[in-house]
């Protein structure tokens, strides 16, 4: 039989490398063992370098208009109202527009006027100042022969917002500074002068129905902690009360009725009323055992009540002694005595974020109302403060290039049902901030980034928008809004402006406004 030439060749090799041992065992030198290998193996391929992805296609401007054309027209919207304008921020080229020159209720959109308005004219180191005044300054002995009046200007950082949550810190401040000014003794009352601002405390055009919760709480010079208390609501044993807790604990300000009983299963039928005029709870129905629990914010009746009962707190445990009452002056009185010590808020950049990111309505009025109060309180000495800080805004408006008619504002928040702007003048407005303002980065940084903070912190996460939109939202029934800035796959930043009306469910509004959104995210076409 015929030996195949490679098996062959492979017995020559292994009859010059191995070597006989007496257990009957080979052993293979390392040189052989290669030779071997390589004689046996067959070689191994070469890798093929992997090729780089295929490039996505080049959008065009039409195709990113068909796309948000095709997106509007879904049925699930087609009664509402849709409000649209987009427009390159180095050019100002309309990129869309779907009735961009109509009204649409703006929800805290309207914020947008206000703050750009205060940034722009009170600056963005303005500071709000509280007041401490006397007759006379402290004898040797540290006492106050009289009243301690403090005067309030608005400042809203005497919060939990400013001071990680801490009911106490903001006015810990305050009375860290009349310590330091040698009071130990009041021999008068604690008097709380909320006069600053005129007009009713909660503005006209505003519905019942807001006002019990923190999002409708009143406007007061003497702000404390959102002027609003904390309410949580939790299951008790089988057939016993619901355990309620408020916060801070409120020195018999918000008595509570309790007539919610624990069941041992079924479903929650919790309600939670306070009168529109009173500092007074009621809580009734049921709380299954194993209920998670509810969490509320409860809006204040006459804050500036709650602001000097936790301020005569808070001075006794610091050691200062009060011979009188803590009280509110119940009209305006002018200023009396010496300022024995203030106590100032942060700039109002920082302010200005705490503000917007959130979309707090109490500070946005409280903010429109300092703003007139001011800088237009001599021209109107007798008009209230809501109206002074809309006279500002429209006419900085005015300068900017606004039209008149583009904006009708009755508050500063958006909670107002009243409100009516239009989609080009939110986009004049962006333009102007970031492209002529002094203030455009304080402008920047207090706007909410897309799945990052604020109310855009759950929106766009794991999309082309994620920390790339940065705007103003806007939330009422049947309204959602968002205007911003972006910049698109291509490299080119656009201000957008979308406005939703008349569609009643929240998920339909803004899960139209983030496609759009996405869509103008990842556009890698040109625009200019």
């Amino acid at each position: 039989m015929k030996v195949p030439h490679k098996i062959a060749l492979i017995a020559g090799f292994a009859s010059l490398f191995l070597t006989v041992f007496p257990a009957g065992k080979y052993l293979i030198s390392q040189a052989s063992a290669a030779e071997l290998n390589r004689a046996i193996l067959p070689p191994t391929p070469t890798p093929k370098p992997s090729l780089p992805p295929a490039p996505k296609p080049i959008q065009t401007l039409d195709n990113l208009q068909a796309k948000i054309r095709q997106r509007l027209s879904a049925s699930e919207v087609q009664r509402g109202r849709i409000g649209v304008k987009i427009v390159s921020l180095a050019t100002g080229k309309v990129i869309f527009e779907n009735d961009a020159e109509k009204y649409f209720v703006p929800a805290s959109n309207m914020k947008n006027f206000t703050i750009a308005a205060a940034l722009e004219k009170l600056g963005p180191d303005f500071r709000f100042v509280t007041s401490v005044y006397a007759a006379a300054k402290p004898d040797a002995a540290g006492t106050i022969n009289g009243d301690l009046r403090i005067f309030g200007r608005g400042d809203l950082s005497i919060s939990t917002a400013f001071n990680n949550g801490d009911y106490y810190k903001g006015l810990d401040n305050l009375v860290d500074k009349i310590a330091a000014a040698g009071v130990k003794r009041i021999e008068g009352d604690l008097v709380g002068d909320e006069s600053y601002f005129k007009g009713f405390a909660i503005p006209q055009t505003w519905e019942w129905n807001d006002l019990q919760w923190y999002d409708g709480a009143e406007i007061s010079a003497l702000p404390i902690n959102n002027n609003s208390v904390d309410l949580t609501i939790k299951p008790g044993a089988t057939g016993q009360q619901c355990i309620v807790s408020v916060l801070p604990q409120t020195p018999n300000l918000m008595p509570v009725t309790n007539t919610c009983r624990t069941t041992a299963s079924g479903s929650r039928t919790l309600k939670v009323f306070k009168p529109l005029n009173r500092n007074l709870l009621e809580i009734s129905g049921t709380m299954p055992v194993g209920d998670k629990g509810f969490v509320g914010y409860i809006a204040l009746t006459h804050p500036a009540d709650l602001f000097i009962a936790m301020l005569k707190q808070r001075l006794q445990i610091k050691g200062v002694t009060i011979a009188g009452q803590a009280r509110v002056l119940p009209i305006s009185l002018k200023l009396w005595g010496i300022e024995i010590a203030q106590l100032e808020s942060p700039p109002f950049s920082v302010i200005a974020a705490q503000t917007m990111k959130p979309s707090q309505n109490m500070f946005a009025e409280t903010i429109l109302w300092e703003l007139g109060e001011q800088l237009d309180w001599q021209a109107s000495p007798d008009a209230d403060s809501s109206t002074l800080g809309l006279n500002i805004v429209r006419k900085f408006l005015r300068q900017i290039g606004v039209a008149d008619d583009a904006i009708i504002q009755y508050d500063g928040s958006g909670l107002s049902r009243h409100d009516q702007v239009t989609p080009s003048a939110v986009v004049v407005l962006y333009t102007y901030m970031a492209k002529q303002s002094r203030n455009a980065q304080v402008w920047s940084d207090s706007l909410t980034v897309g799945g990052v903070d604020g109310t855009l912190s759950k929106r766009f996460v794991g999309t082309a928008a994620t920390g790339n939109i940065r705007g103003k939202t806007g939330t009422l029934d049947q309204v959602s809004a968002l205007s911003g800035y972006l910049t698109t796959a291509g490299g080119e930043e656009v201000v957008v402006s979308i406005f939703v009306n008349g569609v009643a469910e929240t998920h339909v509004r803004t899960s139209l406004i983030d496609d759009i959104v996405v869509q103008l995210a990842a556009f890698n076409g040109k625009i200019d």
